[in-house]
């Protein structure tokens, strides 16, 4: 059956359907020796699909893995790093970040901890990461000073960045701290870069640790009570996976990726 060339790709874990578009634009994708144009069609069964002038075999295509990783302070959340630095995959064993497909679904800062997707669905962290679709991601932050309910008031309703308005927000303040610091729960529903970040800082209010508790449903603690520690990773369940795909009927077969978003 014809599959548009991108969605092949991140099937078979070459790169999250994002990455395949991406590489597609670049010209390093070829579909029987011509370059492949976004959007196109291929016959995983006849046609021949080849990635920087090697041959995909749809029949080595990975076991989809779906994984929740407590991310660490310093570690980058990509799957390599010029300068050599910590990434998310030097958390995981051998056998599971060689030859898997598997990468982070999305970002999180350098500096900022807590719940991290991994997967080599590509379908999947198209959709977590398009910017039409939105999944709600709780936060607990804390920001200097105490912020006045004003100031929370404006974040809720939305804050001007870059000259776009954030989607509303839920802010709630959870404790005070004799510090003069203010520990927050943020729950957004876009992951616009920094966002937290540059908001509370335009807010008279910089950041001072930020850790993401839980992403939808989908949480550190769960409600056995068992949190999952720092630099550790476990298999999501299966009503988190559920969870996941059900989101993916929101997102229609033929939405392509413009230019434009991936510039956002």
């Amino acid at each position: 059956m014809d599959e548009r060339v991108q969605k092949l790709l991140s099937q078979w874990g070459i790169a999250s359907r994002r990455q395949a578009e991406q590489m597609i634009l670049a010209g390093r994708v070829q579909l029987n020796g011509a370059i492949v144009q976004l959007g196109q069609k291929a016959n995983p069964e006849i046609d021949r699909i080849t990635v920087d002038g090697v041959l995909m075999q749809p029949a080595q295509r990975p076991k989809l893995i779906y994984l929740l990783l407590h991310k660490p302070v310093g570690v980058l959340s990509t799957c390599t790093d010029p300068w050599h630095r910590p990434t998310v995959l030097d958390l995981l064993p051998s056998s599971l970040k060689e030859g898997h497909g598997i990468h982070p679904v999305g970002r999180l800062d350098e500096d900022s901890t807590g719940a991290l997707l991994l997967t080599n669905d590509g379908a999947l962290t198209f959709y977590l990461t398009h910017p039409r679709h939105h999944i709600p991601k709780t936060y607990e932050v804390w920001v200097e000073g105490y912020p006045a309910e004003a100031v929370l008031q404006e974040w809720r309703q939305g804050v001007l960045l870059a000259d776009r308005l954030t989607l509303p927000t839920q802010v709630t303040v959870l404790k005070r701290h004799p510090a003069r610091k203010t520990l927050l729960q943020v729950i957004l529903t876009e992951g616009r870069n920094r966002q937290i970040r540059r908001v509370a800082a335009q807010l008279g209010h910089p950041v001072l640790s930020l850790h993401r508790t839980a992403i939808g449903p989908i949480q550190l603690q769960d409600p056995s009570a068992l949190l999952l520690a720092s630099g550790q990773y476990r298999p999501l369940k299966d009503a988190e996976i559920s969870f996941l795909k059900t989101q993916l009927d929101l997102l229609s077969e033929g939405e392509t990726v413009t230019r434009e978003e991936y510039s956002r």
